[in-house]
């Protein structure tokens, strides 16, 4: 660690505080974007799946891999390259001028936003070393996931009105250029104290099974789900989950230690991170396409109809750190799993004249389940386990986070499939052919309840301190 780097650690918290901003803020304001790119590329309703997907299909397969390739070759080295190709893939996407263009380039973003939250989340845990200004540095990284999510809708809905959806992904770039500046200024080199092995058949089994399970539910309405297609997708996605349960547990370093599973609070963690995420990138998709294409809302004020779901966020957030932190994980989970219930049960009659009202109330009970849930997901993956330990278990409940987004874009668009016919989307039946998906995610807020409750009592904390004896025993 240069000394430089030592003496301001508010600039390197600064740096990475920047970096998430880039990465979250994509997400909201690309969803916001979504019905300009359709109307002047005329993509197809799978193609604005893909255009979300794509991104996050590369920041989910590769996100474990990234931590092990940056202990091993440099934190800072892995967090510039992360920062180039994100401003590359948003050049790309900017100059883009056909859909298959603008999905590739997506996919370069999602390339190098692998590379920048937990990377950055390295960073600071060797710059912060002192425990109590460590957790102040990481509350505070944390909480700009909040003022991103905040931002992104009406970024993006203002600068769609004056200057066009490219610059959405223009606008990543001068950020990304000051974030790189600071971090060779600034972001000391550092490195895992245990370099953990490559394992390399597992990634790539990872990638293949995100890949075919995510094509399969994607193009199912242009196929057919009975068509061999899809069924080939759909099959070899399952094998190859197969296989990487096979190669994980006879490998000598896994990319995920299957060990954790035996522990009920850390699977539940895992589970509940994949429906709530799940819920919230389906819920934003549908509902963005529903202001814009139903209503007729121009994109700046479909932006502000979502400000409820963000602002529900950021409040809950911080309430729910502090009740996990006094009372444990059951409770915000339930308060979590009532939001998404309540907010999704109020869709399920959606319609083209529904009171915006109601929409709102329902963005804001949205939010508000999302902000609850992310610290005991946290918490409940990380309780009972080897503080050598604990870091692996966080980074696996954060790329289940965003398999469930990947996810959510996916089984949310082969739902409401309904108002989808030759090739286009007849927007008087769009309305109708989402209220499948409302249930859905209503029944999904239930699991996360019942999760809730069964991984947060006795028994299961005896399931952690279980795991945590033979993962010590190593």
């Amino acid at each position: 660690m240069n000394a430089s780097a030592t003496i301001h650690p508010r600039i390197v918290l600064g740096t990475c505080c920047l970096s998430l901003l880039l990465v979250v803020m994509d997400v909201t304001v690309v969803n916001v974007v979504l019905p300009s790119i359709r109307a002047d590329m005329h993509g197809s309703f799978s193609t604005l799946q893909w255009v979300v997907d794509a991104y996050t299909l590369m920041v989910a397969s590769l996100m474990l891999l990234v931590g092990s390739l940056a202990d091993r070759f440099g934190r800072r080295r892995m967090f510039l390259l992360g920062i180039g190709l994100f401003c590359c893939g948003s050049a790309m996407c900017g100059l883009a001028r056909s859909v298959e263009m603008l999905v590739f380039a997506r996919a370069v973003q999602g390339i190098g936003g692998s590379m920048l939250n937990p990377v950055a989340l390295s960073i600071l845990s060797s710059v912060y070393v002192e425990p109590r200004a460590r957790a102040q540095a990481i509350g505070i990284w944390g909480a700009t996931s909040g003022v991103a999510l905040a931002l992104g809708p009406v970024v993006g809905g203002v600068l769609v009105h004056w200057a066009g959806w490219q610059a959405v992904f223009w606008v990543n770039v001068p950020i990304g250029l000051v974030a790189a500046g600071l971090t060779v200024r600034f972001v000391p080199e550092s490195h895992g104290g245990t370099r953990r092995g490559i394992d390399a058949p597992g990634q790539l089994l990872a990638i293949v099974a995100l890949v075919m399970m995510t094509s399969g539910l994607i193009e199912a309405h242009n196929y057919g789900w009975a068509s061999p297609t899809i069924s080939g997708f759909l099959g070899f996605g399952l094998l190859s989950v197969a296989g990487f349960v096979l190669v994980e547990q006879r490998t000598t370093t896994p990319l995920i230690d299957l060990r954790f599973f035996r522990a009920w609070p850390f699977s539940g963690a895992i589970m509940i991170a994949v429906l709530a995420f799940a819920i919230f990138s389906a819920f934003l998709f549908l509902n963005t396409l529903y202001l814009q294409d139903v209503r007729g809302l121009p994109a700046l004020q479909a932006g502000l109809c979502t400000l409820p779901f963000a602002f529900g966020s950021m409040l809950c957030a911080p309430l729910s750190g502090r009740i996990t932190g006094r009372y444990g994980a059951r409770l915000p989970l339930l308060l979590a799993a009532g939001g998404f219930g309540l907010g999704a049960l109020l869709l399920t009659g959606l319609g083209e004249t529904t009171p915006f009202a109601l929409l709102l109330v329902s963005y804001a009970l949205c939010g508000c389940g999302f902000g609850m849930c992310n610290a005991p997901i946290t918490n409940s993956a990380i309780s009972g386990m080897p503080r050598a330990q604990a870091g692996v278990a966080a980074a696996i409940a954060s790329t289940s986070r965003q398999v469930g987004a990947l996810l959510g874009i996916a089984l949310g668009g082969a739902l409401s499939a309904g108002s989808v016919h030759a090739g286009g989307v007849q927007w008087r039946d769009f309305p109708q052919a989402t209220h499948v998906v409302w249930w859905c995610m209503a029944v999904a807020a239930i699991v996360i309840a019942v999760l809730g409750l069964v991984s947060t009592g006795i028994h299961a904390r005896k399931t952690a301190r279980d795991v945590a004896v033979l993962l010590d025993s190593r």
